[in-house]
């Protein structure tokens, strides 16, 4: 099974192609401290080739959502420690994925301010979960130059904290909507300076921090997450095609180790005007780095996924939530545990730490 096959990523030899997908568990304290659950989560999925965090914000500034975590303070550097610590104890790689939420964020969880985006251009057609219940999005107040510049600064402030914290390397979160993503597309992006207007203007932000990241952390240490086709967000971009093909061939010319590529999801249907073709053998043939491929996969499509020679590993998402031993239960062909999507988001150890092991549920 080439699933369980190792693999190198960037200085790295992975266990198998199997990586945990970055997802937002909501189990963090008002500070963005990560704790004792949060650490026997991970390690529970330490089976997995490489582990992948939930979002974790830069700056004070990137929040988003309430109860997400951060890496800014020494407070959350220490927290995270514990994490990684346990993790590398069970032989496991974590990846700290970076996230700054742009206008996908509230003024009611940021201490009154409007969110920060690249154009004063508010999500329409979804509402926000806020700590005070969902609200609808809030007009965002556009960024300057310098603070475009200071943001620039904190993904790379952050990624060195990442390394501090114990982290095998960072990820750049330029998907789902998030500001990276805002700055390429044309409903969140109408700027008219060099972070506007043209494909590269608009590629401009998310260039410069990949270059902030591989300068503070070195090259082995950094990857990136895009999704050209996926919506989400109220992300609309006129030719994404030709908007992703160019920032490719210009993150071709950066040295880092991966691209994780996440394709569009069923419950966000792409614009009529976007291209039908399969995303990762599209703009995957197109990539120099190592390729990742996301979201909706089972183990037969990723198998199948692999056999192609495009993508050399796999991130599953969904499935890691009900089944930490996942990679287990693929060799053994073990039956594959549901879960329970009333305590995805927020909550205590009920639907996060308590879904158990094979061996655990046939024990008996």
């Amino acid at each position: 099974m080439k699933l369980l096959e190792k693999v190198q990523l960037g200085g790295i030899n992975l266990k198998n192609r199997m990586a945990m997908a970055a997802m937002t568990r909501g189990r963090v304290d008002r500070n963005g401290l990560v704790g004792d659950m949060t650490v026997e989560y991970y390690t529970q999925r330490t089976g997995a080739g490489l582990m992948l965090t939930e979002s974790i914000r830069i700056s004070k500034e990137a929040t988003g959502s309430p109860l997400t975590p951060g890496i800014f303070t020494n407070q959350q550097i220490e927290a995270w420690k514990k994490v990684t610590t346990a993790v590398h104890d069970k032989g496991g790689v974590i990846i700290a994925q970076l996230w700054h939420t742009g206008r996908m964020g509230h003024s009611i969880d940021r201490n009154g301010k409007l969110p920060l985006a690249p154009s004063p251009i508010p999500i329409k057609g979804m509402q926000h979960f806020t700590s005070q219940g969902k609200k609808e999005y809030e007009i965002p107040r556009e960024m300057t130059i310098p603070e475009i510049k200071q943001t620039i600064k904190d993904f790379g402030q952050a990624a060195k904290n990442a390394i501090a914290a114990g982290f095998d390397g960072v990820q750049l979160h330029a998907a789902n909507g998030y500001l990276p993503n805002q700055f390429l597309a044309e409903s969140a992006n109408q700027r008219i300076d060099e972070y506007g207007g043209s494909i590269p203007n608009k590629s401009r932000f998310v260039l410069e921090v990949m270059q902030e990241l591989i300068s503070s952390v070195g090259s082995e240490k950094v990857g990136i997450k895009i999704s050209p086709f996926h919506p989400y967000g109220d992300i609309i971009l006129d030719n994404p095609s030709a908007t992703y093909s160019y920032l490719i061939e210009e993150l071709n010319k950066l040295d880092f180790a991966y691209v994780e590529i996440q394709k569009r999801s069923t419950f966000f249907p792409s614009p009529e005007h976007y291209a039908t073709v399969n995303e990762i053998e599209f703009f995957g043939r197109k990539i120099r780095h190592t390729v990742i491929a996301n979201a909706g996969y089972d183990k037969a499509s990723a198998e199948a996924e692999l056999e192609k020679g495009i993508a050399k590993l796999i991130s599953f998402g969904t499935l890691y939530i009900a089944n930490p031993d996942l990679p287990e239960r693929f060799e053994k062909n073990f039956r594959l545990s549901k879960p329970d999507r009333a305590t995805m988001f927020g909550g205590g150890k009920r639907g996060y730490i308590d879904y158990p092991f094979w061996f655990q549920q046939n024990s008996q």
